[in-house]
C-alpha cells in the first residue's frame, strides 16, 4: 500500500513503526564504533558485504543507512551513497569511474568546484576532458569517442539555468558505450527524476535544497546497489570523506517538508521573476518556470517543480550590485541556495571564466548569450512573494 502513497505521504510516513512506544522520528545514533563478533565483519573493508552488521563509522551507521535508503527511494534509485559535501560526492564518483585514458564529455557550465576540480586534478590524473554545451545534442554527439566513460551534465545548470534534455543526452551516452550522471541539485527529486529518464547517477548537494535549512553540509550518488557498493569501497571508505550523523539526521528532519518547501519556492520564484521582467533596470531574465526561457518547451516536459533559482541582467551592473548589497533588508546578498532565506549574488562573467572550463571563443560566445557580462543569481527563500518584491523594489530604485 505504501507505493502507492503520494511522495508527500511517503516522506511524513517513513519513520512510521506501528510497534507501541516506538519513535515517530529516526533516533540519532553517534556512536562510531559497534560491537562485532568474530564470525561477523573482517577488519578490512573488503569484507563488508550488503548484509554485513555496522562496524566502524568511516563503512556505515544506522542513521547515515537510513538516509541513504530515503533518498534512494525517493530519486527512484536501487540504493544511494552519502559522503561528507555534495564535492565530496562529486570527486568521488569521478575518481571510482574515471583513469588514465579515460574520456569525460562534461557540461561546460556546471558548479564552480566541479569544473576546477576536472579542469585541473581529474586531467594531470591523465582523464581526457571535453566541455561542450549539453543542451546541444548535436556537441554531445560530435564530442563522445571510443573511450568516452562518463557523460557528466547539470540542469538546470549553475548558474545560468540552461537546460539539458536528460533523456535524449543518456541515449547518445549509452550508444556510445559510456554512463551518463547527472547533477540535479538544483531541480531536486521533486523536480527531476533523472534515473526514470536513463541516467546511470544522480548527484545532489543535500547542503541546498534536500538539506534546506542552511545548517547541514552532506552530498549523495543515487544509483544501481552494485554500482554503489563498488563506489562506497572505494571512494567513500579510502577517500575517507563520510557524512556524519549529526548532519545525517538534520538532513532526515528535512525531507518529510521537501515537497512543501520546493512548491513555495517554486511559487514565490515565479510571481518574483515575472516581476524582475517588467522592471526598467532589469532584462534578459531566466527561470524555467516563465515562458520567457529558452527553453521552456523543455521545462515543461522534463521539469515537475521549475524550483527557486532566479539569474538576470541588470544595467550598470557593478553599481547595482553594491546598491542591493547596502539597501536589500530581507533578501541577503551571499552566496548558496536552496535556504529559507533569500540570497543574491553578482557573478562577473569573467569571474565564471575563470573558475570554470576558460572556454574557448565559440563557446564563451554561448555562454555570454545567455549571462552577458554578468549575471545577478537570485536564490528564492520562504519568505512571502509580495516582501521580497517590495524589498527589491526599495533595492532597484535609482
Amino acid at each position: 500500500m505504501a507505493e502507492e502513497w503520494d511522495v508527500r505521504t511517503r516522506l511524513v510516513q517513513a519513520d512510521a513503526d506501528s510497534e507501541e512506544g516506538a519513535p515517530l522520528n529516526t533516533p540519532l545514533v553517534l556512536s562510531t564504533t559497534f560491537r562485532a563478533h568474530p564470525e561477523g565483519v573482517g577488519f578490512s573493508a573488503e569484507d563488508m558485504g550488503e548484509e554485513s552488521p555496522y562496524f566502524y563509522a568511516r563503512w556505515s551507521t544506522p542513521t547515515v543507512r537510513t538516509l541513504e535508503r530515503r533518498l534512494a527511494e525517493l530519486d527512484g534509485g536501487e540504493d544511494a551513497l552519502c559522503f561528507a559535501s555534495g564535492m565530496a560526492a562529486i570527486t568521488g564518483l569521478l575518481l571510482h569511474l574515471l583513469g588514465p585514458g579515460d574520456h569525460l564529455v562534461i557540461s561546460d557550465v556546471c558548479y564552480a568546484g566541479a569544473a576546477e576540480f576536472v579542469r585541473g586534478k581529474l586531467r594531470r590524473f591523465g582523464v581526457e576532458v571535453s566541455p561542450v554545451d549539453t543542451s546541444d545534442l548535436a556537441q554531445v554527439r560530435a564530442a563522445l569517442r571510443p573511450n568516452t566513460r562518463l557523460v557528466y551534465i547539470e540542469t538546470p545548470c549553475n548558474p545560468i539555468l540552461k537546460l539539458t534534455d536528460v533523456e535524449a543526452v543518456a541515449a547518445l551516452a549509452h550508444e556510445a558505450g559510456a554512463r551518463l550522471a547527472v547533477d540535479a541539485t538544483l531541480a531536486t527529486p521533486i523536480g527531476l527524476r533523472p534515473i526514470a529518464l536513463g541516467a546511470d547517477f544522480v548527484i545532489h548537494s543535500l547542503t541546498k535544497y534536500i538539506g534546506g535549512h542552511g545548517d547541514a553540509l552532506g552530498g549523495v550518488v543515487v544509483g544501481r546497489r552494485t554500482e554503489l557498493a563498488a563506489l562506497r569501497q572505494d571512494s567513500l571508505i579510502h577517500l575517507g570523506a563520510v557524512l556524519s550523523p549529526f548532519p545525517a539526521w538534520l538532513i532526515l528532519r528535512s525531507l518529510p517538508t521537501l515537497p512543501q518547501r520546493m512548491a513555495s519556492h517554486a511559487a514565490t520564484a515565479r510571481e518574483v521573476a515575472a516581476f524582475l521582467e517588467t522592471h526598467p533596470r532589469v532584462h534578459h531574465v531566466l527561470y524555467p518556470g516563465l515562458d520567457s526561457h529558452p527553453q521552456a518547451e523543455l521545462a515543461r516536459r522534463q521539469l515537475h517543480n521549475t524550483s527557486g533559482m532566479i539569474c538576470f541582467q541588470a544595467k550598470d551592473a557593478p553599481a547595482v550590485a553594491r546598491r542591493l548589497a547596502e539597501r536589500l533588508k530581507v533578501v541577503k546578498y551571499a552566496v548558496s541556495l536552496g535556504k529559507p532565506h533569500s540570497l543574491i549574488f553578482y557573478l562577473p562573467t569573467e569571474d565564471m571564466q575563470r573558475t570554470s572550463f576558460q572556454l574557448p571563443p565559440e563557446l564563451l560566445e554561448r555562454y555570454r548569450a545567455w549571462a552577458g557580462d554578468g549575471i545577478f543569481r537570485l536564490s528564492i527563500g520562504l519568505e512571502a512573494p509580495k516582501d521580497l518584491i517590495r524589498d527589491l523594489e526599495q533595492a532597484l530604485a535609482p
